[in-house]
């Protein structure tokens, strides 16, 4: 009964490390676009910037386990758009998961004109 009790318990522990690392990654992502489409700043930036961010707010060994990308795309009412996609894995408590929890985010934002 005990164990039961203790795997439940690291089961409802990952699920909210897993959610708080989404948002924090989804967060961090439209961070480095809202800083990526700044008049003077390269769009390239925003995926370094979110790295930091991610870094800054959970831990650099899960900033280490993303892979982020920035660059600039239009959309279809023609808006210059920043858009920063990082992707990679959720930290796990238990080992026999493996890659089961990856994380896809994406971040937009409307580059200002110079």
């Amino acid at each position: 009964m005990s164990v039961l009790v203790v795997v439940l318990l690291l089961a409802v522990l990952q699920v909210a490390v897993y959610v708080h690392v989404r948002n924090v990654v989804t967060a961090s992502a439209q961070e480095g676009a809202r800083f990526a489409a700044n008049a003077d700043v390269p769009s390239s930036a925003g995926a370094d910037r979110t790295v930091a961010v991610v870094a800054r707010a959970t831990s650099q060994q899960t900033a280490d386990g993303l892979v982020c990308s920035s660059a600039q795309e239009v959309d279809a009412s023609g808006l210059t758009l920043v858009v920063v996609r990082c992707s990679g894995a959720v930290p796990k408590l238990l080992a026999g998961l493996g890659s089961l929890l990856p994380v896809e985010v994406t971040g937009r934002a409307v580059e200002e004109a110079p």
